[in-house]
C-alpha cells in the first residue's frame, strides 16, 4: 500500500515539474523573442518594433500563469496524497478549481497567478517598460519634426 502512495506521488511530482520546465522554456523563448525585437529597433530606430515587442511578453504571460496555474493545482493534489485525503492513482484536479462554494481553492485562480510574485514582477515590469519607452520615444521623435 505505501509503495503504491510514492509511485502516485512521483506521478504527480514528474508532472509538477515538467510543469516547472515548460514555465522555464516559455520565459526563455519571451526574453529571447524580446530581445530580437529590441535589436532590430536599434538598428532601424523604428519604434514600432518596441511596441510590438510588448505583444509577445502578454502572449508569454498569459502562457506562464496556464503553466503556473497548473503546477499549483497539482502541489495541491500531492499535498493531499500525503494527507491522505485522496486514494491511490487517483487525480481528481477539479478539486483545485475556484468556485463560490469551494473558497479554499483562491490560490489556485488565473487571476491571482496572473497577477503573482513570480509572474508580475518579469512580465509586468518588461511590458510596462516598454510601453513607456515607446511613448517616450515617440513623443521625442514627434516634437523633433
Amino acid at each position: 500500500m505505501m509503495e503504491e502512495k510514492i509511485k502516485h506521488l512521483e506521478f504527480v511530482q514528474s508532472i509538477i515539474t515538467r510543469m516547472n520546465t515548460c514555465s522555464f522554456q516559455l520565459k526563455g523563448w519571451m526574453i529571447t523573442i524580446v530581445s530580437a525585437l529590441l535589436a532590430l529597433f536599434a538598428s532601424s530606430s523604428n519604434e514600432l518594433y518596441i511596441y510590438i515587442a510588448i505583444v509577445p511578453t502578454l502572449i508569454f504571460w498569459f502562457l506562464d500563469t496556464y503553466y503556473l496555474q497548473q503546477e499549483r493545482k497539482f502541489r495541491g493534489l500531492y499535498n493531499d496524497i500525503v494527507l491522505g485525503n485522496i486514494g491511490n492513482f487517483e487525480m481528481p484536479i477539479d478539486n483545485y478549481v475556484y468556485t463560490p462554494k469551494n473558497k479554499s481553492s483562491n490560490k489556485y485562480r488565473y487571476g491571482k497567478v496572473f497577477m503573482s510574485k513570480t509572474l508580475w514582477p518579469l512580465y509586468g515590469i518588461i511590458a510596462i517598460g516598454l510601453l513607456i519607452t515607446g511613448i517616450v520615444l515617440t513623443i521625442n521623435n514627434v516634437n523633433c519634426l
